[in-house]
């Protein structure tokens, strides 16, 4: 068939608000231009992130119900932890509240201070959680995944030669390597298997950590099904099995293909090392058995795991993201080409070059979609990775200006996404009135979540 529909049907609604333009217009001057400071209910279409934001099924629901909320050794934390192992094949599982709670986690005990972390792409918060424990990141994609209308199957691949010179230079002390699947501030492209196998192998030559951000792990893998060569027959799992078998642990937030509202984890094979993140665990998060989460979310996310391998929920997920991309490229609105798996990424650098990048083109136009039609996304630009680079004093800025339209996982309907395209089609109409951004009031780290600006 050639509609591809959702493969599921609504059982509870939750009612939105309609508001006007001008009602828009002074929530965003309320909000002082950063969208992530709206209250949700003035949201109609929120695309702000797929993580946490997804509708759960009713077996989670269910699932949630016979959540143990003992505080040591809950039947949930098994059910957690025999999941995770069966998916992973890692043997130390150190349960966390979120993604970023497991990055910190690793960066501490792998003792990254005055040291490199290499990825193809650091996300936010990974990114920050190098630098403020005194690390360096650096990110090493691939040269296309640097063109965002350059088609190409796994734009999320690693630099390998760049890796390889990398690993080699004595000026470089690497404390891991770790490679984002789908890679996230890249567009959500995928990585391919034949990558990540030998990004493996150039570190354990160097004998330096190899790791997965392994957020999105089954939209990767199921790209990989589709688009790599010796895989179509091949089964979601068995993918992502092999996949977690060329890396020697694995951080993971159960807020995007964990298929829940909170939770994650911190995997490895390296005993010595699990011992020193579940005494940090402890002091920060929890016990070994909850790591911050209660025992109706563990079992959420057990059965939130299982889920998110049907291939029927991939396909789907997959169709809908290319949905709106392709619809948007037929506007001949600039997008990270190919569509990724998560979300479409409006190229606000190519659609805005009247602003420059100091002047935040990428937020200018999440302000300009939110005003239009009550649509929120999310900048993935200079105001989220730019400001003063730590190792150097000197402004920095990203090297994409990008608009995220996150899509929350079986949250909305083809006539909401349509109405995102209409808020863009209107948007790109009067393209040659928006304006840039200053920054007014912002923080240190991670300043994009609170930072003050007003127009220019």
């Amino acid at each position: 068939m050639s509609r591809i529909i959702e493969p599921f049907r609504i059982k509870v609604v939750e009612q939105l608000r309609m508001t006007t333009r001008e009602e828009r217009e002074k929530i965003l001057r309320r909000a002082h231009w950063n969208l992530f400071r709206i209250p949700a209910e003035e949201i109609l279409i929120d695309l702000l992130t797929d993580s946490g934001t997804g509708a759960m099924s009713s077996e989670q629901w269910a699932a949630m119900m016979r959540g143990d909320e003992s505080y040591a050794g809950a039947r949930s934390w098994y059910r957690f932890r025999d999941r995770v192992r069966e998916i992973t094949g890692f043997r130390q599982i150190i349960p966390t509240h979120q993604g970023r709670a497991a990055e910190r986690i690793l960066f501490t005990c792998l003792g990254v201070r005055d040291r490199v972390v290499i990825s193809n792409t650091h996300f936010d918060t990974t990114r920050a959680n190098v630098e403020f424990l005194g690390g360096r990141a650096m990110d090493i994609p691939i040269p296309q995944a640097l063109v965002p209308a350059e088609e190409h199957p796994f734009k999320g691949n690693m630099d390998l030669v760049a890796l390889e010179r990398l690993l080699g230079d004595p000026a470089h002390d690497v404390a891991c390597v770790i490679h984002t699947v789908t890679n996230n501030s890249g567009g959500g492209q995928p990585a391919s298997l034949a990558n990540i196998g030998k990004a493996s192998e150039l570190c354990r030559s160097h004998r330096v950590p190899f790791y997965l951000d392994a957020c999105r792990f089954a939209e990767n893998a199921y790209f990989i099904k589709l688009r790599e060569r010796g895989y179509a027959d091949r089964s979601v799992a068995e993918i992502a099995a092999e996949m977690f078998s060329h890396a020697d642990g694995a951080t993971f937030s159960a807020k995007k293909d964990g298929l829940a509202n909170i939770g994650g984890f911190l995997a490895t094979n390296d005993d010595a090392l699990a011992t020193k993140e579940e005494e940090l665990l402890i002091l920060t998060e929890g016990f070994p058995t909850y790591g911050g989460m209660a025992g109706r979310d563990l079992d959420a996310i057990s059965v939130g795991l299982k889920e998110v391998l049907e291939e029927d929920y991939l396909r789907y997920r997959l169709a809908a993201t290319r949905y709106l991309g392709n619809k948007l490229t037929e506007l001949d609105i600039p997008i990270v080409r190919p569509p990724g798996g998560h979300a479409v990424y409006v190229d606000a650098g190519a659609l805005l070059p009247h602003i420059a990048p100091a002047e935040l083109p990428a937020q200018a136009l999440a302000c300009a979609f939110y005003l239009e039609g009550g649509v929120r996304g999310v900048e993935i630009g200079t105001l989220m990775f730019g400001g003063v680079d730590p190792q150097t004093n000197h402004e920095r800025f990203a090297p994409l200006e990008l608009l995220r339209l996150a899509i929350p996982r079986r949250v909305y309907t083809q006539t909401q996404i349509d109405h995102v395209i209409d808020v863009a089609a209107a948007v790109a109409d009067n393209k040659d009135s928006l304006r840039g951004l200053r920054i007014v009031e912002q923080a240190r780290h991670l300043r994009h979540f609170s930072a003050k600006l007003e127009p220019l």
